[in-house]
């Protein structure tokens, strides 16, 4: 008879012992599967124990001794082992495959479908950092590394792409390694734990008024039609950089001169009222438009990826420097407020998220944010000499003067 028991910390130190040689398993009561092995000697270990689509019997994964893993900890473990479980893959074969020596690259790639995917809307960022700077280790077994090896990896990285790529590197590894240990995959301590972050400052870089001029002209300079657009929507919502990026036409409401995104980096849903200069490079986006993106791509998402070439494209025939494509949402921001709108309007325009700010943005409606964003745009036109006033097609130079396909 299957001997179950409420799991607690109390509960399992009083286990008594089984006899010489053998060993006992007790089940826990509120969590499907788990169970705890119990040997002579005293050794207790947490496993699941279940059956799997497409396995012959029931199958064992080991999650952890206790007390080295809590019965808090191996209950939250069962239970994500039990979600891979539900959708039909068999988190068993991916234990006994880290037990078979794995890599770092094995690591990943567990890590991106179990983790990443799953919890985080910036998964392509971590495969893209992983791409960039760890594809040389990538075949090399996780038992090779030692601390120092990552040590001089993040001071490198740092040297020569910056503390902020350092530091973001470090974070993914710091994760990577976590992730691993919860599992049960990896028994030793996390080699990025004594490593120290590289100090960053906070950053406060927007267009000013003798820049916007040289910026739009740049704008209006270049061939690329979807990168002109991308970098001009960017300026004038304020939104952020994923975001714009990943723009539906289904978000967009014409009539209403909104855009309605579900999810943004805060969980929360936002909406955008639109100004007519950017429901003008909207309309003549959409006369050509073969894709429910805005900005499509060729990539698995189906939109833009990476616009890093046409920014520095841009910035380098601006003549600017040390200027990010996030600095445009910085550089919305910073007009809303030198053209007098206040800390709470500019927050809900850019979509910030504080305990302070949420209270009073739930007394705000869209018509202040509307015409703060408009009296910021129509300040940046009117600094960067460009008309502020309809003809829409006459707002900008470049809009409304596309090639047809």
């Amino acid at each position: 008879m299957r001997k179950k028991i409420n799991f607690t910390k109390v509960s399992l130190t009083a286990l008594p012992l089984p006899p010489t040689g053998q060993r006992e398993t007790y089940h826990d009561l509120k969590t499907n599967g788990l169970q705890i092995r119990i040997t002579s000697s005293g050794v207790k270990t947490f496993s699941v124990f279940r059956w799997v689509k497409g396995s012959r019997k029931p199958e064992r994964m080991t999650l952890g001794r206790f007390p080295d893993i809590s019965v808090e900890q191996a209950r939250s473990m069962a239970t994500e082992v039990n979600a891979t479980i539900a959708k039909g893959d068999n988190p068993a074969e991916a234990m006994r495959k880290f037990r078979d020596e794995p890599t770092l690259g094995d690591l990943f790639l567990d890590y991106l479908e179990r983790h990443a995917k799953v919890h985080k809307k910036s998964w392509m960022e971590d495969q893209k950092q992983f791409n960039r700077y760890m594809t040389k280790f990538a075949s090399r077994t996780l038992s090779s590394f030692q601390p120092s090896d990552f040590q001089r990896l993040h001071h490198r990285v740092g040297e020569e792409h910056g503390v902020y790529a350092a530091n973001r590197l470090l974070s993914l590894l710091r994760g990577m390694f976590n992730r691993a240990k919860d599992w049960g995959l990896w028994n030793k301590d996390n080699p990025t734990q004594g490593i120290k972050k590289f100090k960053e400052k906070s950053r406060d870089r927007f267009l000013q008024s003798d820049e916007l001029p040289k910026f739009f002209q740049a704008l209006q300079n270049e061939n690329n039609e979807t990168m002109r657009d991308y970098f001009l929507i960017s300026l004038l919502t304020g939104a952020r950089r994923a975001n714009v990026l990943s723009m539906r036409w289904a978000e967009i409401s014409f009539e209403r001169s909104e855009w309605r995104i579900e999810e943004t980096k805060s969980g929360e849903p936002q909406t955008i009222p639109l100004t007519p200069e950017v429901i003008n490079v909207l309309q003549e986006r959409k006369k050509l438009a073969d894709s429910v993106f805005v900005f499509p791509g060729k990539g698995e998402s189906g939109h833009m990826i990476e616009p890093k070439s046409g920014w520095k494209r841009i910035i380098n025939h601006a003549g600017l420097k040390d200027v990010r494509i996030h600095d445009l949402r910085r550089t919305q921001g910073s007009w809303q407020a030198a053209t007098g709108s206040s800390l709470p309007i500019i927050g809900k325009a850019l979509g910030h998220k504080s305990t302070f700010a949420t209270s009073i943005y739930t007394k705000l409606d869209l018509d202040p944010v509307r015409k703060s964003i408009e009296t910021a745009n129509q300040a940046m036109l009117k600094n960067a000499n460009q008309p502020s006033t309809p003809p829409r097609k006459k707002i900008l130079p470049f809009v409304g003067t596309r090639k047809k396909k």
